[in-house]
């Protein structure tokens, strides 16, 4: 098995890289526009309570949907390849990034607000220098959260044509062949365990004040 592996990458390391950049491309992709859409929607929800109780339950409705299932439905109105699964892992990843900003900036203390308005700072001050920095930590927690997810889910994209490392383990099954099997299951473990363990250090960093 050691040796098909070694084999696989002294003669497909040009197919083993064209799937890591395809995994890391449809992963980093969706987290930009989820973040896009779920970060602004989390502040306000933090500053209206209506719109709060509306995102949390529709988070929890998009948390019940398999993966899976969700891409098989989006085949019949948008067809197969990059589109379809970019919109089903967006929706895997609202969830975490929603939840997650809004306690970010719910937990912003009071006394802080007050002590920065009491300094004479205006609205927009008060969020880059107040509010922002300090449910940054919760922000990035769901960031990390969304994202490993998104790796961890697209490895189903390989159904519909988006291609990435599920292309190896899907492969792997159907030829039995475990060392792609193997190949592809631990190259998106070691992508989300990196994942974890850059945004846990920017995290305990920013907690820290350092």
């Amino acid at each position: 098995m050691f040796t098909d592996i070694i084999q696989y990458f002294a003669t497909d390391s040009d197919q083993y890289l064209q799937a890591v950049g395809q995994h890391l491309t449809l992963s980093l992709t969706t987290l930009l526009l989820a973040s896009l859409c779920a970060l602004p929607l989390g502040y306000l929800g933090s500053e209206i309570p209506v719109i709060a109780k509306v995102a949390t339950s529709f988070a929890q409705v998009l948390r019940i949907i398999p993966s899976l299932a969700l891409l098989f439905i989006l085949i019949p109105v948008m067809g197969v390849g990059t589109l379809p699964a970019i919109t089903a892992l967006f929706v895997l990843a609202l969830p975490p990034l929603l939840i997650n900003t809004l306690l970010g900036f719910r937990e912003v203390s009071p006394q802080m607000l007050e002590v920065g308005t009491g300094l004479g700072m205006d609205a927009h001050q008060l969020f880059w220098q107040v509010k922002f920095p300090l449910a940054l930590p919760y922000i990035l927690n769901g960031i990390k959260l969304a994202l490993v997810e998104i790796m961890a889910s697209a490895t189903l994209a390989t159904y519909i044509g988006a291609g990435g490392l599920g292309t190896l383990i899907f492969t792997g099954l159907g030829l039995y062949r475990l060392d792609l099997l193997l190949i592809g299951g631990v190259s998106v473990a070691l992508l989300s365990l990196l994942a974890m363990v850059a945004f846990d250090y920017v995290i305990g960093r920013l907690k820290n004040g350092s």
